[in-house]
């Protein structure tokens, strides 16, 4: 299983992937809000997407997970 984690502390304002989504390595998978900024985490490797643990408004901090990858 890999993990997608937060790059940053911020609001998570897209969740641009759900359960049973396939996934490449570089894919956007959540746009996170930090300093009026939007922030977009990415897949570091390929998957697909097992589970996804955070909801839009949720508040994440620096290395949360966000995705579980199979």
């Amino acid at each position: 299983m890999k993990q997608v984690t937060a790059n940053m502390a911020g609001t998570v304002i897209n969740v641009l992937v759900k359960a049973g989504d396939s996934v490449q390595s570089g894919q956007d998978v959540v746009v996170l809000e930090s300093m009026k900024m939007e922030v977009p985490v990415q897949a570091e490797a390929g998957g697909t997407v097992a589970e996804v643990k955070v909801n839009t408004g949720d508040f994440v901090n620096d290395g949360d997970v966000l995705l579980v990858l199979e």
